[in-house]
């Protein structure tokens, strides 16, 4: 190793490895297959670029994007190293006379389109070459349970089968779940032993999801309050990337555009504006991104919904690449299921892969409306443990209180077990409004005892809570284009009475001026200490909210604070005589 740890000071100028770095360089050097999964940013391309300089012949490293391998090779060569690419915009006689260079020893790298491994001319001509390492870039497009799956990268195993002797194979990739993460092993016959997972967590992150907004006002008030800052803007179609960067720019907000309707010409300007700092923020589709090591983005913006989780992780994860504070923050609607479903329907999978991919979207569908900790539920998607609460997320902020849903809960759970859970979302919405639709009547819900029992609420707000109650598992849907909501264990519990349903509710922030703003922060102080004491989230303990009418209300004695919004009999005994106690030194002391 001491000779890697010279390379990697000599040539990447670090002086030492990041997690995981080191046991992938190792188990490689040592002859080993392997498979390191490390989160963007994580830097897993020195994974195989320094073992392929310590290991004698070629390492031939699948990539595949254009782009992307033009930025490796540009990096490698500033720093000295030998490398090239060949790929669609190579021709026939430059691809000859690269394989010929190689094979004369003065290439150590040379970067492939996994397409090219379809051509059985091409691979005869890769058998010539001293290959001593096989790198897969981007390896979750093995697995045909991947949100990416490119069937090129099968012909990976015929190559192998084809080479005098097999080389050491390593693959990587930032997102895999269990599920992939067993494809690409058995696919590649990787041991697992030698799958190293540095884990996917990105602690200078902050994940939040946004409803109920109109998403263009949010958009261009964040933009101008961040306006010195580099960012990202997601849209699900190229339609809705060509109208955001219309708008912006009309607004005065100097955006660039980004997707594969446009010609290579195009996107290249545009992505080397955004690279170099020329204009700030990049509207683009899910084509843009991959490979483009642009450390200084401070915030990802998803103006719609993606189609997976690990399409969403990998996005959202272009932001902060520095170690730096980063925000990702998700615009959601009911209308961007409705996109993603017509995407999936159009497609020309197969129906075994539809159905995973209906499924994947229901794990998106039940991120957006969960209450709990929002970096708990991606990294448990990819089987990862972590804390009830990160205290760095739109659900774990300050502004969040406890809400008692359970008689809410009640209605619906009793409403969809009289529908006999033969129905989608949408139909039992109806029920509970009380709607006079046809298909209401048709099917005689409108004589149900449930039948307008949530008349006070819009079908949408009712809609909103059903899917909060799947994400916190007391619902499912089944799979498919037209999903069935049905009853889960939990959900009998609840309806017995014997167990509540209280989740976190999000409090719109205010933007007027507390009471006293001196108070406010002392009380705060006194917050942060009690959840310390007590190891919980500060809004465990009182909201912002709460604080904010201590503040103005100046509460003294029992019944008073027993009057401010958010404090109960339980935690007046608990935490209130502590807050009741500072308000009346902090007014007594005239401070």
């Amino acid at each position: 190793m001491q000779q890697a740890l010279s390379i990697l000071e000599k040539y990447y100028g670090y002086h030492s490895f990041r997690p995981g770095q080191e046991k992938a360089i190792r188990s490689i050097l040592a002859g080993s297959d392997v498979l390191g999964i490390m989160p963007t940013g994580g830097g897993k391309s020195l994974c195989y670029q320094i073992p392929a300089l310590l290991l004698p012949g070629i390492t031939l490293v699948i990539s595949p994007l254009i782009s992307l391998m033009k930025d490796q090779i540009d990096t490698l060569t500033s720093m000295g190293i030998a490398a090239t690419f060949i790929n669609s915009s190579v021709s026939g006689s430059e691809v000859g006379k690269r394989l010929r260079r190689a094979e004369n020893g003065e290439f150590k790298l040379i970067y492939i389109a996994p397409e090219r491994l379809e051509s059985e001319r091409f691979r005869d001509l890769l058998r010539t070459l001293p290959v001593s390492m096989l790198a897969i870039d981007e390896a979750h497009c093995i697995s045909q349970w991947g949100h990416d799956f490119r069937p090129s990268y099968r012909a990976i195993t015929g190559l192998l089968e084809l080479l005098p002797k097999r080389p050491v194979v390593s693959a990587f990739t930032a997102t895999a779940t269990p599920e992939v993460t067993e494809d690409i092993t058995r696919y590649l016959g990787i041991p697992p032993e030698h799958v190293f997972l540095t884990g996917f967590n990105r602690e200078n992150l902050k994940f939040s999801v946004v409803k109920g907004e109109n998403k263009q006002d949010y958009l261009l008030r964040y933009i101008r309050e961040h306006k010195d800052e580099a960012g990202i803007v997601y849209a699900a179609t190229r339609k809705e990337v060509d109208s955001l960067c219309a708008f912006l720019n009309k607004k005065g907000i100097s955006a660039g555009r980004y997707h594969a309707g446009l010609t290579d010409v195009e996107r290249k300007e545009s992505q080397e504006r955004f690279l170099f700092d020329d204009i700030r923020i990049m509207v683009a589709s899910n084509a843009f991104g991959m490979g483009i090591d642009k450390s200084n983005v401070r915030y990802v913006i998803h103006y719609n919904m993606p189609k997976n989780m690990e399409a969403y992780y990998q996005e959202a994860g272009r932001a902060g690449r520095d170690g730096e504070p980063g925000e990702c923050i998700l615009l959601f609607s009911a209308q961007d299921t409705i996109i993603q479903k017509f995407l999936i329907e159009q497609s020309l999978m197969d129906p075994e892969r539809k159905a995973n991919e209906y499924r994947k979207l229901q794990g998106m569908v039940d991120y957006c409306h969960t209450t709990r900790c929002l970096r708990r539920y991606i990294l448990g998607y990819f089987g990862e443990d972590a804390p009830e609460a990160c205290g760095n997320c739109g659900n774990c902020s300050d502004d969040v209180e406890l809400t008692d849903l359970t008689v809410e809960a009640q209605k619906i759970f009793s409403c969809i077990y009289r529908m006999k859970e033969r129905f989608g979302v949408s139909l039992v919405s109806q029920v509970l409004k009380g709607s006079r639709n046809q298909k209401v009547t048709q099917f005689g819900f409108n004589r149900l005892p449930t039948y307008g029992l949530m008349s006070r609420l819009t079908e949408k707000e009712i809609a909103d809570l059903i899917h909060t109650l799947i994400a916190e598992g007391f619902l499912a849907l089944s799979e498919g284009k037209y999903p069935v909501v049905r009853l889960q264990q939990q959900a009998a519990a609840v309806l017995r009475g014997e167990e509540p349903v209280i989740v976190r509710k999000r409090i719109a922030k205010r933007q007027e001026a507390v009471g006293d703003a001196a108070l406010f922060e002392r009380l705060r102080m006194l917050r942060k200490e009690l959840s310390e004491r007590d190891n919980v989230p500060p809004y465990v303990v009182f909201p912002d909210s709460t604080l904010r009418e201590m503040s103005e209300s100046l509460p003294t004695d029992r019944g008073s604070m027993l009057s401010v919004k958010g404090v109960g009999e339980a935690k007046f005994l608990r935490y209130g005589v502590l807050f009741m106690e500072l308000i009346r030194e902090y007014t007594e002391s005239g401070a």
